[in-house]
């Protein structure tokens, strides 16, 4: 290959600038041209293509976002927009992708690959740290931070009023972030989606009554939790423990903005590196990750179908230690 292609799709993370960075700084140390390809699958049936060289990328990887920008693309979900996308793609000389995401960008890579054979590697690129075939993906490590920092600081003042606070994180499918979170903030609960029963489990250790006495109270929930809104839950737990101050803070999505950590940095700085040599060397329709600190590929299949379990005991340290 003589030139390959680099898009961000989906959701922004921080740590996509870094990737972006990695990929084109690898490609030229190998002699091979990038081109960017602004607001992803939409960029591409627009033609919004961009040469990347070393001096382009130069002071991104401390930026949170993404210099190519991101978009949601309804007509790459049709034959007829892929073949437009295709068109531009062969008329910018492009021989291979590395595609920086999630779910929707691995299985729109997929699709790609399969019906116009053009060569993808791609970079797990969310918060939601949901994607199978790696431990963590980039932006998880900065949006459990940046969600950390909101507990500490609404601590301050649930401490100072003695009350409740449900702190909604995201999570519409997956409780990683509530649950790092969580443990890491000192709270007294979390509820995340992959957990049934785990509301029932937070009233049963709040009437417990050999818990400790304690002033103030947080608890965090994935905004996919099962078993209602934050709201909602607010209000049922204000219904049964009718003599305590709740309040509700969703954190939104502050948690998707700010400067990636070190870890995200290096993180993303491996896997676009890894992104380019594993395409350069020939492999196709799969995605780079790091299992036990080795860098692994994995099916785009894989990684869509496959389910990434939480790990349970964290859970249950959690309502170890907030007794």
């Amino acid at each position: 290959m003589k030139k390959i292609g680099v898009f961000t799709s989906g959701g922004d993370s921080p740590g996509m600038n870094a990737c972006i960075r990695a990929v084109v700084r690898s490609a030229g140390f190998l002699g091979v041209e990038v081109i960017g390809i602004k607001r992803g699958y939409q960029g591409m049936i627009d033609g919004e293509f961009v040469n990347l060289e070393n001096k382009d990328v130069a002071n991104i990887i401390q930026n949170g976002g993404t210099i190519l920008k991101t978009a949601r693309c309804q007509a790459f979900l049709t034959p007829e927009g892929r073949k437009i996308a295709y068109d531009n793609i062969v008329k910018q000389g492009i021989e291979g992708l590395v595609c920086i995401g999630g779910n929707g960008t691995y299985t729109g890579a997929g699709i790609f690959n399969k019906e116009f054979n053009i060569p993808s590697i791609g970079a797990p690129g969310t918060i939601d740290n949901d994607l199978y075939g790696t431990d963590y993906t980039i932006g998880f490590d900065t949006a459990v931070n940046t969600a950390l920092a909101a507990i500490d600081k609404i601590r301050d003042t649930a401490d100072a009023h003695n009350r409740v606070f449900f702190i909604e994180v995201m999570g519409r499918d997956s409780g990683f972030i509530a649950l790092n979170s969580a443990l890491s903030g000192g709270a007294e609960g979390v509820l995340v989606p992959e957990i049934l029963g785990d509301y029932d489990s937070l009233m049963v250790h709040f009437s417990n009554k050999t818990r400790r006495n304690k002033e103030f109270s947080i608890i965090v929930v994935a905004e996919g939790e099962t078993h209602g809104s934050t709201f909602e839950l607010a209000d049922k737990f204000k219904k049964q423990f009718i003599n305590c101050d709740v309040r509700v803070s969703i954190l939104g999505h502050i948690q998707r903005g700010g400067s990636p950590t070190a870890n995200d940095r290096i993180l993303a700085s491996q896997l676009g590196n890894a992104a380019v040599e594993n395409l350069l060397a020939g492999k196709t329709n799969m995605c780079v990750g790091v299992v036990n600190h080795e860098i692994v590929l994995t099916n785009f299949d894989e990684a869509v179908n496959n389910k990434k379990n939480i790990d349970k005991n964290l859970w249950h340290l959690v309502n170890i230690l907030s007794y």
